[in-house]
């Protein structure tokens, strides 16, 4: 970019301004103040100062975001209560929506290729290289990212390594290219067009709405926690694959994958299988195990390709993850809101998250597609509340859901029927609902 524009710097606090200005201007609603839409975009928003926060005074940072996580899953909660959800336009039509994405997108490419990967990325490529030439992965500490990671970085890093040897004769004279760098840049890239693309086809295939989807992939764009996460690309790939396991949720087999590696690339997606599993009670709930089972061996079959023996073998499943982070003693010097407390005062925190995981489980016994965004978000975002490793920085682990309850019609038609309620369906006549002023017109037919 300096080529471009000499000297070229846009700080966290100036894109925080930049990308205020620009939310409101293009959702906010100013002919409904007292809307929904605007709550929620004001939600959004007020959360990412805490972030700022986290370089000067990190305790005001944690509390701050600890306190926004916490609306958050009060505003999942009782998503299910907002029975009418008209249809909030942007102020911006679709063409400019899908300028301000590319640009936007253009621009974090730049900043991705500028500034040097997070180092857990860079020790997931790692991985992924000893995986391709079979070779046990040593590792000095437990990986971030699970085994999906690696599985998924292996296709990029023989790219990157094309690429760096095709270029060695340009850049023999200044800094030579390291496809480790080039590889965790690529993961970083390709997550979150993975993500950008999964909320636009959300958006136009189950909200019957183009504009939607532009909507959520350009907010998805402009919140500051995405610009200053660009490059952690082991936070954004869990995300990405529970995006596209909503796209695919009419398959059972597709979602149950999807599904599966998410749960390899991160542990929080475990704490969703039974919210899944009711949903697909009546409907498709053997081919969802079923296929998330068989993601589950080939990971395991991955890690058996880099284990020399059984001692390694147990390293890479079981010594891949940090268990002192997640124990409820104290003396943990570890950066987040819990560092301030004695861990005994996480205990309670977690009981409440395993109740709520069995109420969203239980109620309502018939999900639709709505349900199942907002317990799924709630879940995703009540983890961060007793998490003790930064916890509540990790907004990444949700945004993507949470945008996809903000901008969700009503989703009355997505219930998973059994075979006598879909037999039924299909004897009754066709019906042509059209709801309200400012909703969407959508034809429902069996």
């Amino acid at each position: 970019m300096n080529h471009i524009l000499p000297d070229y710097y846009v700080s966290e606090a100036t894109w925080f301004y930049l990308s205020l200005l620009l939310s409101l201007a293009v959702f906010f609603r100013f002919d409904r103040i007292f809307s929904l839409r605007n709550l929620d975009l004001v939600l959004l928003l007020s959360i990412s100062p805490g972030l700022l926060f986290l370089s000067d005074r990190p305790v005001l940072g944690n509390i701050w975001l600890f306190a926004g996580t916490g609306l958050f899953v009060i505003r999942m909660c009782v998503d299910c209560f907002f029975q009418r959800r008209p249809r909030g336009e942007q102020n911006l039509n679709s063409f400019g929506m899908a300028f301000l994405c590319i640009s936007i997108f253009a621009f974090f490419i730049v900043r991705v290729f500028t500034e040097n990967p997070a180092p857990e990325t860079i020790q997931t490529v790692k991985q992924a290289d000893s995986l391709l030439s079979m070779q046990d992965s040593k590792q000095q500490s437990p990986p971030e990212a699970g085994p999906t990671a690696r599985l998924l970085a292996a296709p990029v890093v023989p790219l990157s390594n094309a690429v760096v040897q095709g270029s060695a004769p340009v850049t023999s004279a200044s800094k030579p290219l390291d496809h480790s760098t080039l590889a965790a840049r690529i993961m970083a890239i390709l997550a979150h067009a993975f993500v950008i693309v999964g909320l636009f086809i959300i958006g136009k295939v189950h909200f019957s709405d183009t504009q939607v989807g532009l909507a959520m992939a350009l907010l998805y764009l402009l919140l500051p926690c995405t610009a200053y996460d660009v490059s952690k690309a082991n936070h954004v790939l869990p995300a990405a694959l529970l995006v596209w396991a909503f796209v695919t949720y009419k398959q059972p087999v597709l979602s149950g994958i999807f599904m599966g590696l998410a749960c390899g690339a991160m542990f929080f997606p475990v704490f969703l299988l039974p919210l899944w599993a009711s949903f697909y009670r009546k409907n498709g709930l053997k081919r969802f195990v079923l296929s998330g089972s068989v993601v589950g061996a080939v990971l395991l079959g991955s890690l058996i390709l880099t284990s020399v023996d059984r001692f390694s073998f147990t390293q890479q499943t079981i010594g891949s993850i940090d268990w002192s982070v997640i124990k409820f003693q104290g003396g943990q010097q570890i950066p987040g809101f819990w560092s301030a407390y004695d861990s005994a005062y996480r205990i309670p925190v977690f009981v409440v998250f395993v109740l709520l995981i069995v109420c969203l489980t239980i109620w309502p016994r018939r999900k639709n597609l709505g349900h199942l965004m907002s317990h799924t978000t709630a879940i995703i975002i009540a983890t961060l509340l007793w998490y003790p490793q930064q916890g509540s920085v990790y907004l990444l682990w949700y945004l993507p859901m949470l945008l996809m309850v903000v901008f969700r019609p009503r989703l009355l038609h997505t219930t998973q029927s059994t075979d006598v309620d879909r037999n039924q369906q299909a004897n009754e006549k066709p019906v042509s609902r059209f709801q309200d002023s400012g909703n969407i017109v959508r034809h429902t037919s069996q």
